[in-house]
């Protein structure tokens, strides 16, 4: 045997020799065991406080078991020191020289996977009180146990309440042992905070004994942004670190400490000077159903015999280690007792079949584990002790935060609705949950250098400074977003030179962390690169010169008034020309004579009244009165007239000169476009343009001079540029046609970024809140260029505007008429024309009307008067 060799037995000699001795010390007395009818195993660390609790537990359940049942089982509790090396070959003691029937313990998952092969070697039941353990690890050893519930549900408490702070992003500190390393925390942690939106940036390690490297982790977390802190850490490693982190002023405010079930647990045993360092927490701890009259008895026999056994220790609280611990001892001597002579497989069938009420109320295994533990108690450390802030639940009853468990509980997801937290720095004020940091590496956004409009993306040079200034609109939506996000994000503008594809694919080859500026998102560019939602509209448009549509129409002049218009004003205008020329015709000589002279008199001096306001010297009053009212009615209408047709000639309209591309196409019409825009392509290969009749410019001022020149009948350009376009020239172009699918201008980031999701929900408020709309508005009005008026915005005037006036002056004329007629009818002239057969026409209407007004009088008089009616 080598020196190597021997030095390993005799390690492994001296173990055994240790461990024997622990274990044999457990009996109170060699005649005590004697009489021993089963025992019991343990495997604890008694160097930690959470071990020092389950010895104490363990020791009460047994003795209160015996006495109770009137049995003598007996408990070996074997110090592990927290080695798993140690804890294997506790195991390999207690099962093959102490014979044990059953293992409680270890309190790791390290311990336990060593003793758990120990335990399926031996087939005896071993009860882990580790509160986290592989799905699989039951499969693998068949005839291990979960007797502690597990924990990973406290992953969705804390990511909850993340989450109601809308804080986005974590660091997370967690203690480097295998449990970690072996999948079966962080799983749980990383999936609970995708699900809630929150990305953990910083993941930070820390071996469970070193405590040197402490200053070195707090100084890297306190040089970056983040001040969310989840600490996943044992007790004595998590006090260490927290009374460090005061040290170096990070319990102060700003900061965020949220600890794990790990560290609240035990915040009762803190003591006042390392609970100084701790102010501001807050926790979830575990939290189960008390049986109240058993945990009241076992709450004070504990404490007695705690502080008689462990002075030392600042307080004698239990936690719910020590519970777990007490009920586990009770199942497995329950299930002894019911098998004295079978052991193994029917020991084992028996303790997953218990069921009975213990500390935390009802005992049951599901698959060999202990139901999860789903409700959390969430805590903020104030004072020398804490305070509760209510709890966080998953069950029947729902899902969320509540003040109380009781059946009238109501849930809420935001941690917001529950009693409020006591912030580090003694702060009632929410932290913001990040800070500028001081060596912050900013991102390279690369800038298109060289855009068409300026007002959308520009690139110049301050010489006084030396360096590259950046606006438009694309600049200051991208500011205005990065402003909105929930943290602090760095950044600095790079102007780049070349086509938008090659500048897309400097991200992919990261020497670009994003770019910002007119770049359309193209299917052929997301191999490379992804894109934020569209922040302005999406499409594609022809832009055309424009052409005035007044002098092809010959009928302008009748535009100012409707069909109907005219025509009623013709009509009035004759009958009033009418009734004058009848009465003055006996009184001017001018007025008779052949009927073709009299006609065209008549006509005359019906229209002459539209442009003078004394056509001819009148004789008569009747003919005075209708003539005044006409006139004045011919005024307004004659002033109307020429104001409206005085607007329709002043103000030019405008038409496109095409208006679709197929007009182009036939016409084999050279077009534009943007210089490095994707848009060759798509005019080639989707709207089928010959390439040799496309040209590209590089400059609105390039794009309007080819269009004045026709050098390109048309131009195309996407959306938000042909909205610049036509702002500056909108008296000579126009979008015409119809709108073409495109995915409008996005911002780049590198494939999978995080940033991405924060990007869009930002876009998304600024739109909701107008902002963006309020930056387009601005960029559009720079331009200061009027818009052109359609011809829909002109309307002709119509009868409704003048039914008063015409109405007027028809009365008037007819008034002027009837008193004519009367008129002559008294004094029995001769006919008027010298045609009898119209003046007897007019004489019978006259007599018609005389007789039918004597029958209504003689009517109304047999009405009034009483003797005309019969009896």
């Amino acid at each position: 045997m080598d020196i190597s060799s021997f030095h390993l037995f005799f390690f492994h000699l001296l173990l055994l020799l240790s461990l024997k001795a622990t274990a044999n010390g457990s009996y109170t007395n060699a005649a005590e065991k004697e009489h021993v009818v089963g025992s019991i195993g343990a495997i604890v660390d008694l160097d930690s406080r959470i071990g020092k609790e389950e010895k104490i537990a363990m020791e009460m359940a047994m003795r209160d078991f015996n006495v109770k049942t009137n049995q003598s089982f007996h408990l070996l509790i074997v110090n592990s020191q927290k080695d798993p090396v140690y804890a294997a070959f506790a195991a390999k003691d207690l099962t093959e020289t102490q014979k044990v029937e059953a293992i409680l313990g270890p309190q790791t998952w390290e311990e336990t996977e060593m003793v758990a092969n120990i335990g399926s070697q031996a087939q005896i039941p071993i009860l882990s009180l580790a509160e986290s353990s592989p799905q699989w690890a039951s499969e693998r050893w068949p005839f291990l146990i979960q007797t502690a519930p597990s924990q990973h549900k406290q992953m969705e408490a804390i990511a909850a309440m993340v989450q109601s702070w809308e804080w986005h992003q974590v660091t997370v500190i967690y203690e480097d042992t295998g449990s970690s390393t072996a999948g079966i925390v962080m799983p749980h942690l990383y999936d609970a905070f995708r699900e809630a939106d929150v990305e953990i940036i910083n993941l930070v390690a820390l071996p469970p004994f070193d405590s040197s490297s402490l200053a070195q982790k707090l100084e890297m977390i306190k040089l970056g942004q983040c001040r969310v802190i989840v600490v996943d850490l044992s007790f004595p490693l998590a006090t260490r670190l927290f009374e460090k982190a005061k040290e170096m002023e990070m319990m102060a405010k700003d900061y965020v400490w949220i600890t794990t079930a790990a560290f609240s647990n035990l915040v009762d045993s803190i003591n006042g000077t390392s609970i100084s360092s701790m102010q501001g927490i807050i926790g979830v701890q575990s939290h189960f159903p008390i049986n109240g009259e058993l945990h009241k008895d076992f709450h004070k026999r504990f404490r007695a015999k705690f502080t008689l056994e462990y002075p030392e220790e600042d307080s004698s609280e239990p936690s719910i280690y020590a519970v777990q611990a007490n009920d586990a001892v009770w199942t497995v001597c329950s299930a002894m007792s019911k098998n004295n002579n079978a052991r193994r497989q029917k020991l084992l069938d028996t303790i997953l079949h218990s069921k009975f009420n213990g500390l935390r109320e009802e005992i049951q295994f599901i698959d060999k584990k202990l139901a999860p533990g789903n409700i959390f108690r969430i805590i903020n450390v104030l004072g020398k002790s804490y305070r509760s802030l209510g709890f966080w639940s998953e069950s029947g009853d729902g899902i969320g935060f509540s003040d109380n468990l009781d059946e009238r509980a109501s849930y809420n997801p935001s941690m917001k609705s529950l009693k409020r937290v006591i912030w580090p720095g003694e702060r009632w004020s929410t932290p913001r949950g990040w800070a500028i940091p001081t060596n912050a590496k900013p991102l390279k956004i690369g800038v298109p250098n060289g855009t068409t409009f300026k007002e959308f993306l520009t690139v110049g040079w301050n010489p006084e400074e030396n360096n590259h200034t950046f606006g438009g609109y694309a600049i200051d939506l991208f500011k205005e977003t990065v402003r909105t996000l929930p943290y602090y994000l760095a950044y600095e503008f790079i102007p780049i030179d070349g086509k938008y594809d090659a500048l897309v694919q400097r991200i992919h080859n990261k020497t670009l962390h994003a770019v910002v500026g007119d770049v359309t998102i193209v299917s052929s560019r997301l191999q490379y690169a992804e894109f934020t939602h569209p922040y302005t509209e999406p499409g594609l448009v022809m832009v055309v010169p424009v052409r005035s549509q007044a002098g092809s129409k010959a009928w302008l002049f009748m535009k100012p008034f409707t069909k109907a218009m005219w025509g009623l004003t013709v009509a009035v205008t004759l009958y009033n020309g009418f009734v004058v020329w009848l009465i003055e015709r006996n009184h001017c000589s001018e007025l008779k004579g052949s009927v073709l002279n009299q006609s065209t008199t008549l006509i005359w001096l019906s229209f002459s009244t539209l442009f003078s306001l004394q056509a001819e010297k009148l004789h008569s009053s009747l003919s005075r009165m209708a003539m005044v009212v006409w006139l004045f009615v011919a005024l307004v209408i004659t002033q109307t007239y020429t104001a409206n047709l005085a607007s329709i000639l002043t103000v030019q309209r405008l038409e496109p000169t095409f208006t679709d591309i197929e007009s182009l196409q036939q016409s084999n019409a050279m077009i534009g476009h943007c210089k490095g825009s994707f848009l060759e392509k798509y005019l080639v290969q989707v709207l089928k343009f010959n390439p040799n009749n496309i040209k590209f410019y590089s400059s609105s001022e390039d794009y309007a001079q080819a269009l004045r020149s026709k050098e390109i009948e048309a131009i195309f350009l996407e959306v938000p540029i042909a909205k610049l376009f036509t702002a500056k020239y909108c008296k000579e172009f126009t979008a015409a046609g119809p709108t073409y699918e495109s995915g409008g201008f996005g911002f780049v980031f590198p494939k999978g970024s995080p940033l991405v999701p924060d990007m869009n929900k930002a876009l998304l408020n600024l739109s909701e809140g107008g902002k963006l709309r309020e930056l387009e508005n601005k960029m559009l009005t720079i331009q200061n260029c009027e818009e052109m008026e359609s011809e829909e915005d002109y309307s002709s005037i119509s009868v409704t505007s003048y039914w008063v006036l015409f109405t007027l002056t028809g009365f008037t004329s007819t008034l002027a008429l009837a008193v004519y007629g009367v008129y002559l009818y008294s004094k029995l002239e001769e006919p008027i024309f010298g045609n009898k057969i119209i003046w007897r026409l007019m004489s019978a209407v006259i007599a018609h009307w005389r007789l039918k007004k004597k029958w209504f009088c003689r009517k109304v008089s047999d009405i009034e008067s009483p003797t005309s009616i019969a009896p």
